[in-house]
């Protein structure tokens, strides 16, 4: 899964080694450390594994598509190829100075629509953090719905673990940007 897709007002293109420095400023941050931090992996290690993820997964830098290329954020698509389970999930950070812009929303729908149009996928998973309440409200008022809290999921900064919500988004529940710029 390779190529540029674009959004309203952001493209999403692979990410590369360039994007190293940023990603890693965008990680630091501690409005997405606080959901993105890994308790046992130094932002440098998480950043090197986004450069350079499994196989069936791509890492693409968020942005701005208004002349100046800003990376705003990063945005992964993991496919599971398994036609009895065949669905893909995603995964967004986007930089605090560029959040409640909708640039987010975005990037979330122009990677939806190229796993549903392009990737021929009918079903797309994410997975916030329980208490991320901004990204579950974001998240739902694109389509995904709440499918159940997976407990004690994952491990928080402090070493503690947390809660995940499992959400997901068929094909026909995309919001369309139109129905969202009316809200």
């Amino acid at each position: 899964m390779t190529g540029l897709i674009t959004g309203s007002r952001v493209r999403l293109r692979p990410a590369a080694a360039p994007d190293a420095a940023r990603f890693e400023e965008i990680l630091s941050h501690p409005e997405v450390a606080r959901w993105w931090a890994d308790a046992e992996e130094p932002v440098a290690a998480q950043v090197s594994y986004l450069l350079d993820p499994d196989e069936g997964t791509t890492t693409y830098a968020i942005e701005l598509d208004d002349g100046t290329n800003t990376v705003i954020g990063i945005e992964l698509a993991f496919e599971e190829a398994d036609p009895q389970y065949r669905h893909a999930g995603i995964d967004i950070a986007v930089h605090p100075d560029h959040q409640g812009h909708g640039l987010g929303s975005d990037a979330i729908r122009a990677l939806a629509g190229h796993l549903f149009t392009e990737r021929g996928h009918h079903r797309l998973v994410i997975d916030p953090a329980a208490g991320n309440e901004a990204a579950i409200r974001l998240y739902r008022s694109l389509g995904f719905r709440p499918v159940g809290t997976m407990r004690s999921y994952e491990r928080g900064p402090d070493g503690s673990w947390h809660d995940g919500l499992l959400m997901d988004l068929l094909v026909d529940d995309l919001v369309p940007a139109a129905a969202l710029a009316g809200s």
